[in-house]
């Protein structure tokens, strides 16, 4: 199976250090906003409501990876390498405070790799 998000080292550690701060219940949600609304957020539960729009993309370390219903489609045809950057973005996520941020790198997927997730199903 194709992953659809995967992580570097450094953001594999920086989830489990979360989960260590923050328990078990964290997860990312990538809203579809310009300019900083468009990096992935790590939220404690009750930081932010997801809805029958939002679609689980995948995981990171065991950590659910949710994005709306519009980002789903338009992400679709790319692999999210999630990875941490240095300096504080001013959010609410949860690594914020460590001044450090999370992104996603996007990649194309291979033509096997299209002929492949032809037979996953899709997010829903």
């Amino acid at each position: 199976m194709i992953e659809r998000v995967i992580d570097t080292e450094a953001a594999l550690a920086m989830v489990a250090r979360l989960q260590v701060q923050h328990g078990e219940g964290i997860f990312f949600y990538q809203a579809g906003g310009c300019c900083e609304g468009s990096h992935p957020m790590c939220c404690a539960p009750g930081d932010l409501t997801l809805n029958t729009g939002d679609v689980q993309l995948g995981q990171v370390g065991g950590v659910p990876f949710h994005v709306s219903r519009s980002q789903c489609e338009y992400l679709l045809g790319s692999q999210l390498t999630l990875d941490v950057l240095p300096g504080s973005q001013g959010s609410y996520s949860l690594e914020d405070p460590e001044g450090v941020h999370f992104v996603s790198l996007t990649r194309l997927w291979t033509d096997e790799e299209w002929q492949a997730l032809a037979a996953q199903p899709v997010p829903g």
